[in-house]
């Protein structure tokens, strides 16, 4: 039976089932330390700095209030969705079975409930580099209201954190790169409808402006993004080699953050987290502080280029190689507790009774499997543009090359713009042994050596659609 209509939809809330599958064995949905601060954001209306209003908000929407499974079934809900109009657009002919047993994969061989299930935007990343594919290269086989569907929960996806903005703008930037050398370099290379993409895009502005002006009564985009790189530059001592290069041991301050140039911490976390020294000078919300960091980026930039070019490429690759499952997935009560207490009291006896809070969930375990997989994905990923390129199936090794150019901007945004956590690139990993999934899905011989085509084979190959 093929994997359309009402046995799609069928087969879709299975695997929504499926993917909620670890919050319904942890009895409660999976909690992370930044859950705290949504909570308190969309509850308690309260704008912090540091997080995303849009998700806080549609916290508030799902009826936070009353109880976080609306949010996680939500969220569970949106990724089989977009699984299930990848899978289709991937795979013609795509049967239930068929559907079913790639849910099923993801659910036992990666981290995929780990997100789903939790009170945490990371599991929107994903589904804005899935939304950018259909909507970039798959438009033509999706009807109009699919096509709108996949715009808002793209653009949703998008304003939820304010490192998914730069993801899609990198992908919307090498569409139409692609599209460039498509049209005057390889005619043969597939043509992304660029309109589709930019829908996402703006459906995502929309509801960032919209979200921070309701909380705020001001208009702008993000206000932290300068704290986050300082402190990664802090954390690869760059901040203290310009401290030592510039503040004058006569106590003319060059700087205000002299005045702590001892006092400066090795971990990015510990210093944003845990110092007394940045809320000292403001923390997320000190205007002033704000502006001195921006001008140490900038002058360490200007004095030692090279240095930030060696960390930025060595938190890049350390970022793209970790993604364990289970990232600070663990009891955090002690951190938690007096604000669940105050904003949701009705759910705080559930939230304790939890497995997490009990410390059941073990990862170090179930990571001898997720690593490995994770690993052999990004491996599949590079054979099967291998195969693509061999064979000029250019239309087949999109996809592959896609996902692996998102896991790669996933791991510089995020290790050079913040700095390097498994949750990062563990979030998006699955994406890789999805599409693994449905090439041997579509056919069985995918991952098998190939032979390079005779001269003429090239002309015997299926043009890929263009887009506008």
């Amino acid at each position: 039976m093929p994997a359309t209509g009402l046995a799609g939809v069928l087969a879709s809330a299975l695997v929504a089932l499926m993917l909620l599958g670890v919050a319904l064995w942890n009895g409660f949905p999976l909690i992370f330390y930044d859950t705290g601060a949504y909570v308190l954001e969309g509850l308690g209306h309260v704008f912090l700095v540091e997080r995303a209003p849009v998700y806080a908000e549609l916290l508030f929407a799902a009826g936070g209030a009353f109880s976080l499974w609306p949010i996680v079934v939500l969220q569970a809900g949106l990724s089989a969705y977009v699984i299930h109009q990848t899978a289709r657009a991937e795979v013609p002919g795509l049967t239930v079975g068929q559907f079913l047993a790639v849910g099923a994969g993801l659910t036992l061989l990666t981290g995929i409930g780990f997100y789903a299930g939790q009170v945490e935007p990371d599991c929107m990343t994903p589904l804005v580099v899935l939304g950018s594919w259909l909507l970039l290269f798959r438009r033509g086989r999706l009807g109009r209201g699919h096509q709108a569907a996949l715009a808002a929960i793209t653009g949703l996806a998008v304003a939820c954190h304010p490192s998914h903005l730069g993801l899609i703008c990198g992908l919307l930037l090498a569409a139409g790169l692609l599209r460039l050398v498509a049209w005057r370099v390889v005619p043969g290379l597939p043509k992304p409808s660029l309109y589709g993409g930019l829908s996402g895009l703006a459906v995502a502005l929309v509801l960032i402006v919209a979200g921070n002006f309701a909380m705020t009564g001001d208009v702008f985009i993000s206000k932290s993004g300068s704290v986050f790189v300082f402190a990664r530059l802090m954390q690869d001592g760059i901040v203290k080699r310009l401290l030592d290069d510039t503040c004058p041991p006569d106590g003319n301050a060059t700087y205000r953050l002299c005045a702590y140039k001892n006092r400066l911490k090795r971990r990015a976390d510990a210093w944003l987290w845990g110092d007394s020294s940045f809320r000292a000078l403001g923390g997320f919300s000190g205007h002033q502080q704000q502006q001195e960091d921006r001008r140490i980026i900038v002058d360490s930039l200007k004095r030692y280029p090279f240095m930030h070019l060696r960390a930025a490429v060595d938190d890049t690759v350390h970022q793209m190689l970790m993604f364990r499952t289970g990232d600070g997935i663990v009891p955090q009560e002690w951190v938690l507790e007096p604000q669940f207490r105050r904003m949701i009291p009705r759910q705080l006896h559930a939230y304790l009774g939890a497995r997490q809070q009990h410390g059941l969930l073990r990862f170090q375990t179930l990571n001898l499997l997720h690593v490995p997989v994770g690993a052999m994905s990004i491996l599949g990923l590079l054979l099967l543009i291998q195969h693509a390129v061999v064979l000029r199936r250019w239309g087949e090794g999109a996809l592959p090359a896609f996902v692996l150019l998102a896991l790669m901007g996933n791991a510089i945004i995020c290790g050079t713009f913040s700095n390097p956590h498994d949750r990062y690139e563990s979030r998006l990993i699955w994406l890789a042994t999805l599409v693994l999934l449905l090439a041997l899905a579509r056919d069985r011989r995918a991952l098998q050596p190939v032979a390079p085509p005779g001269p003429d084979a090239t002309a015997l190959q299926p043009q890929p659609e263009s887009g506008t």
